[in-house]
């Protein structure tokens, strides 16, 4: 079956020339190396997955973009590249590929367009591998190739690409993936470099007998389509194929109930480490019986203020009935509209019929604009209303303005959330085009479970309400409470720590979750989640070891780190709750100073840049002065978090804090959205491996050296010497090989020692 398949892939090709496959062994039984692999490369060396690196200083030849096509079938990967190449000058000139894979693949096919004196390709194991990227790294003085110290080599012939032409480079792999218990994992080899600008396209097909609950890749973001239960094709979304790193992509089996996943970095400096639970939910109820799900009571709020007149009034209208007429029959609804007073369509939700909807109709259509905007009572109407039993609660609140009637502080409408919302309804609001308080919309949404959406001046209000209500389509498991336990079941307090989201968000049809937390110890951690599925209260126990834990998934404590820093924004965005009339000395305050120092802190530490502390990747800042550090972020933070609280220069602050607060794939490039909503993206910043560097001038600093009392170097190392390939060694047997394949000087802490590599 698996010859079969890569033939079949295979045979899709462009016209192209099949090429014998040889299949050779990297050593000898002395362990000598073989003739063919001894070669010297060619004049252009061509490795898809690393930055371009030119072996002669003629070469021209360069990779446009790269193609993989990936197909699991029960376990079985089949993984197809097309790298599609360019040369543009006036010379026919001579490549080869070198092409960095994991372990344990078999080589199926190797294709390119012309012909060539007996083509072959060869799959060279880990260690010889290794001989051929020192070979190349001492030639070229590039020590790029060397983050894939680990990996199997798949080495081809040499290929002609004629002068100024192209040339197409067909490679087909297959692999068993490993399995650990429910979860599949498949990782394509690639570099983290933010130099890399190669775009790649690509797309994974699943097929498996059980049913596939949910599919994640901490590295990219991806688009998903389910065709069936036992089907997923996952691809890159748009915006993705650019970001570098390795391609990584998880799968987990579907069970009867909830299926549920651990990953684990360890760090003893934290006492135990980082984990990353995944979890999906299923996609149709397990019970026979209709009427054992959950259904939804939802209340659409609407602004009818005299600013919602004309076509936002329509719009409204709309999405309203768009919003009911997706409910299901027996499902409960309210509308309650607002300008300077409050009036509802009826005193407490009431079931969806034929009869209640032809009477919302009616209500809608006599709705006019005037007046001011009262959102503290419009609030408060929504939040008091006798709730239907055992509904899930959820409010749908719209406003395009600022409160101007009645009370107007941000601080007690914030507060309706925690304290005025006795039945724990989810408050999703929508604010309007710019002249709304996105911090409050934001936060009314965040601690309730839910979200805060916002329509852009031209956007279409109808469309975005509906994008969200379809997300709320058949409630799986809502309330859901997590709690660290022990072998017996008991309440296991300390365990686990500063986990994120919290409150964990409800759970809907193929929903996931992707939880964040610290632990404690090397023992395996026993969670038990509560919460009520398909309409019955229920329990549900995990239980995950440990013994997996590895640095290799260093994308944990990013990601942790990453969200752990939105929350810190959150709260010195709380700070002003005085608005509207700002607090001008909030940067005074000592919990504003301790939230800033931590914000610094975990930047530094891992790389992770935000708006208001970019400034630490500015050319020319003296990292090892926190307390300079910290007068520059309180600045950013007093001038721009603090004091703005409307229009875009605020809208793009909660995008940006809200986008991070639940990241669930890395951001390589620190890429975010600045005062004016233009993307911008920070290159003196790397994160490679589980460590941070920052460029200064053409020396990278690892900023494991930050604070330190001094950073001489205790020894330097040259590129490509023996000294090198020790060093390179050490760090591959901790997985930080990729600490020394940046371009340019590398400082770096190495076993308590500083290493300069030049």
């Amino acid at each position: 079956m698996i010859l079969n398949l890569s033939r079949q892939i295979l045979f899709q090709s462009l016209p192209t020339l099949i090429i014998p496959v040889l299949l050779v062994n990297a050593q000898d039984a002395r362990g000598r190396i073989s003739a063919t692999s001894a070669r010297p490369p060619a004049m252009n060396v061509v490795v898809p997955q690393a930055r371009f690196m030119a072996a002669h200083p003629s070469a021209l030849v360069q990779v446009t973009d790269v193609e993989a096509g990936v197909e699991i079938v029960e376990q079985v990967a089949t993984t197809t590249m097309q790298i599609n190449l360019i040369n543009p000058s006036n010379l026919r000139q001579e490549a080869e590929l070198v092409a960095p894979v994991p372990e344990d693949v078999a080589l199926r096919g190797f294709t390119f367009q012309g012909a060539a004196s007996e083509p072959t390709a060869e799959l060279l194991l880990r260690e010889e591998a290794r001989h051929i990227y020192d070979s190349i790294v001492a030639k070229i003085r590039d020590p790029a190739l060397l983050e894939f110290i680990g990996c199997n080599l798949i080495r081809s012939s040499v290929f002609p690409v004629e002068a100024r032409g192209t040339q197409k480079v067909r490679l087909v792999y297959e692999q068993v993936l490993p399995s650990d218990g429910g979860r599949v994992d498949y990782v394509l080899p690639r570099s983290e470099s933010i130099e890399y600008g190669v775009p790649w396209k690509i797309a994974v097909r699943i097929r498996s007998k059980t049913p596939i609950a949910t599919v994640y890749s901490p590295s990219h973001q991806l688009e998903i389509e389910r065709p069936g239960a036992d089907r997923v094709t996952a691809r890159l979304a748009a915006g993705a194929g650019s970001e570098p790193g390795p391609f990584r992509l998880s799968y987990l089996l579907q069970k009867n109930e909830i299926t549920a996943s651990l990953l684990a970095y360890p760090d003893p400096k934290v006492g135990g480490g980082y984990f990353l639970l995944l979890a999906g939910a299923p996609l149709k109820a397990p019970q026979a019986d209709p009427k054992s799900a959950i259904k939804r009571e939802v209340t659409l709020v609407l602004d009818r203020s005299g600013s919602m007149r004309g076509e936002k009034l329509e719009q409204v209208r709309e999405a309203a009935l768009q919003v009911f007429e997706g409910l299901e029959d027996g499902e409960a609804f309210n509308l309650i509209a607002y300008n300077e007073t409050v009036d509802s369509f009826a005193p407490a939700p009431v079931i969806k019929n034929a009869e209640t909807i032809g009477r919302a109709r009616d209500y809608l259509r006599t709705l006019k604009v005037r007046g001011g905007t009262n959102i503290h009572d419009a609030l408060v109407e929504a939040l008091r209303q006798k709730p239907t039993r055992g509904f899930l609660p959820i409010v749908l609140f719209l406003t395009d303005g600022l409160p101007t009637v009645g009370q107007k502080s941000e601080a007690v409408i914030r507060e309706l959330a925690f304290k005025g919302n006795p039945h724990a309804r989810r408050i999703f609001t929508f604010g309007v085009g710019l002249d709304v308080n996105t911090p409050l919309l934001d936060k009314l949404a965040n601690v309730t479970r839910a979200t805060a959406a916002f329509v852009l001046p031209k956007e279409n209000m109808e469309l975005k309400v509906g994008q969200v209500f379809k997300r709320l389509a058949g409630p799986v498991l809502a309330g859901p409470e997590l709690q660290a336990v022990d072998a017996d079941g008991k309440a296991f307090s300390g365990r686990v720590r500063d986990l994120t989201p919290s409150p964990l968000p409800d759970l809907f049809e193929g929903d996931q979750l992707v939880l964040l937390g610290r632990y404690d110890g090397d023992k395996p951690l026993h969670f038990r989640l509560a919460g009520n599925y398909f309409g019955v209260e229920r329990t549900f126990q995990f239980r995950f070891d440990l013994d997996k834990a590895t640095t290799k998934n260093a994308f944990i404590p990013r990601l942790w780190a990453s969200r752990k820093i939105a929350l810190l924004v959150d709260g010195v965005r709380d700070m002003d709750a005085g608005w509207p009339a700002p607090q001008p000395s909030a940067s005074a305050d000592p919990k504003m100073k301790e939230l800033v120092d931590e914000v610094v802190r975990l930047s530094k530490e891992f790389g992770i840049l935000t708006e208001y502390t970019a400034f630490l990747a500015r050319e020319g800042s003296d990292l090892n002065q926190p307390v300079l550090a910290r007068q520059e972020a309180l600045r950013n933070f007093q001038a721009r978090a603090v004091q703005i609280r409307s229009g875009a220069a605020s809208l793009n602050q909660t995008f940006n804090n809200s986008a991070q607060r639940v990241q669930a794939n890395l951001n390589h490039r620190n890429a975010f959205l600045d005062s004016n909503l233009d993307r911008v993206a920070v290159s003196t910043v790397q994160q490679v491996n589980d460590r941070a560097f920052y460029r200064q001038g053409n020396r990278w600093v690892d900023s494991q050296l930050m604070n330190q009392p001094s950073s001489a170097p205790h020894r330097t190392v040259a590129v490509g010497s023996e000294e090198f390939r020790r060093l390179a060694t050490r760090l591959a047997e901790q997985n930080r090989q990729g600490c020394v394949s940046l371009n340019g000087e590398i400082l770096l802490r190495v076993d308590g020692e500083t290493v300069l590599v030049k």
